[in-house]
């Protein structure tokens, strides 16, 4: 078998690289030669040999190379089932030919129900449409993708799955837009959100590859676009680091001279009348200290000193800071906990420095309203698995998604006065207690903050 098995992979190999004619041949000169065998032994080895073939390649290119494959194992069968036998009669041949045309028929009908069972449990939706824009064949994932039994799909045209009575609205403008980017306009890849906020790419083989047949791959790649959002923030905030380092402390040691001289000189502004200068200068000179002092812990937040703390007589300390703005403001702060012993181990100051910042931007989300609705700022804590959930919700104008896609960047803000580096640093304080910070929001529906801060051991 390992003789077989040596000289089979390289002309199978060679055959589904290039479909020559020289393959073909040698696959009819492989079946003459073997003896002693049972035909489900060949097709054990070409099952074999092509699992290594397909081992790093995609879904759709997959498809397409078993596709070729069976017609070099249908050259091989034929020359191994008819080698020439002189010691058979004519009507002996006959039989043996009928009898082995049907075993090659159940070896290659149970051959294709294992690639297609194969096809129906990847994690990737498979659809296929024929040249006619029938649907051939659709696996369980697409149809679960679609919400509709597989059953009730099979044979249908575009124009049938979109009159679907079962087909959601939003998958059916979904399925429209991919007619038009991959159908109209030729377009291979296609990425969207679908309504449960699932990021799912499309891939399009096109009917020039399969035989006139038009394959489409969908895949849910929601978490690999988390991984890659989380590395190009750990990116942004590294690179802020080395600019930090670099000027920061430059940037400081002048201003602090000038602020110097200006109370000097204050004195002198006052007999002119001009008092109000020096307050302006040294007031924008104060701002920009606490702009550099921001940017300097948001490139790099000191080490947390760590100590065992109840999460809850934390927030009720921040709502007890914030109560009297929260007022002034015209909202209300309400605490709400699941579970008393919410026991934490972390660095109190840069925690509560989190939360600050998240309830001042309510505050101010929900001052833009205008008096449009009651303010209002729950947050709540429940234990979730082995970390204590933080939640703090607000009523206030909510994100739009540009907002929302670029809430943790460096110095991006949508107020006039902010220096935009709140955020970046609470993103990486909960990140350096080894938690998970998220956010939820709809323009007009306010916005929801969840911080998922260790246990306690």
């Amino acid at each position: 078998m390992q003789a077989i098995r040596m000289r089979y992979f390289p002309a199978l190999a060679e055959y589904i690289r290039s479909g020559s004619e020289a393959s073909l041949f040698e696959a009819t000169e492989i079946g003459k030669q073997l003896q002693d065998l049972h035909p489900e032994d060949i097709i054990a080895v070409h099952e074999e040999s092509m699992q290594m073939l397909v081992a790093n390649v995609d879904s759709e290119e997959a498809l397409r190379l078993y596709s070729r494959s069976f017609i070099f194992l249908i050259e091989l069968m034929v020359a191994f089932r008819f080698r020439v036998q002189p010691e058979q009669t004519s009507e002996q041949r006959f039989s043996e030919m009928r009898d082995m045309l049907l075993r090659s028929h159940r070896s290659f009908r149970m051959v294709k129900n294992k690639y297609e069972n194969v096809l129906q449990h990847m994690d990737s939706g498979i659809a296929i449409f024929d040249a006619d824009g029938m649907l051939s064949f659709i696996n369980l994932q697409m149809a679960k993708l679609l919400d509709i039994p597989r059953t009730t799909l099979i044979g249908c045209n575009l124009l049938d799955i979109l009159s679907h009575s079962r087909l959601r609205k939003g998958t059916k403008r979904v399925i429209l837009r991919l007619y038009k980017e991959t159908v109209l306009r030729r377009s291979r890849y296609l990425e969207f959100v679908d309504t449960n906020g699932r990021v799912l790419l499309v891939t399009v083989t096109y009917g020039d590859q399969l035989d006139g047949d038009y394959l489409f791959s969908v895949k849910d790649v929601t978490e690999y676009k988390q991984i890659e959002q989380t590395a190009y923030q750990n990116d942004k905030l590294a690179m802020l680091g080395k600019i930090a380092a670099s000027i920061a402390h430059e940037i400081r040691n002048p201003l602090t001279s000038i602020r110097g001289f200006i109370q000097l000189l204050k004195p002198h502004l006052t007999q002119l009348g001009k008092e109000e200068y020096s307050r302006i200068i040294l007031t924008e000179i104060d701002r920009a200290n606490d702009i550099i002092y921001e940017f300097l812990n948001s490139s790099k937040p000191s080490a947390p000193m760590k100590q065992k703390v109840g999460i809850n007589s934390l927030l009720k300390e921040v709502i007890l800071l914030s109560d009297s703005e929260a007022l002034m403001k015209g909202c209300q702060i309400q605490f709400e906990t699941y579970d008393e012993e919410l026991a934490v181990s972390i660095d109190v100051k840069q925690v509560k420095q989190v939360v600050l910042n998240i309830v001042r931007n309510a505050m101010d989300a929900i001052g833009d309203l205008e008096e449009e609705r009651s303010g209002r700022i729950d947050i709540i804590t429940k234990r979730e698995g082995r970390d204590a959930e933080i939640t703090i919700r607000d009523n206030g104008k909510g994100m739009d998604p540009v907002t929302k896609s670029r809430l943790f960047d460096p110095f991006y803000t949508t107020k006039a006065s902010g220096t935009g580096l709140g955020l970046s640093v609470s993103y990486r304080i909960v990140r350096n207690h080894g938690g998970k910070i998220r956010v939820s929001s709809n323009t007009g529906e306010g916005t929801e903050f969840n911080i998922y801060l260790p246990l306690a051991e």
